[in-house]
């Protein structure tokens, strides 16, 4: 799974120090998620980003989102 930076707000956020149009891979993108969770603001986020970490989580968490 290869996401885009510009399509998800709240992951664009967390990647600050990289350009808008960079790409991740699911794994990566996952792992940036949990370890900043902190930063993120649930209730700012779009259906769309809400479905990317459900996938990502179904994916690569093993159904478990560690944060």
């Amino acid at each position: 799974m290869i996401i885009r930076l510009d399509r998800y707000p709240q992951l664009r956020d967390l990647c600050w120090n990289r350009p808008a149009d960079s790409l991740l891979d699911g794994p990566e993108a996952l792992a940036l998620y949990e370890r900043n969770w902190r930063f993120v603001e649930p209730q700012a986020l779009t259906a769309e980003e809400r479905d990317l970490i459900d996938q990502l989580v179904a994916r690569y968490g093993h159904g478990v989102l560690n944060v």
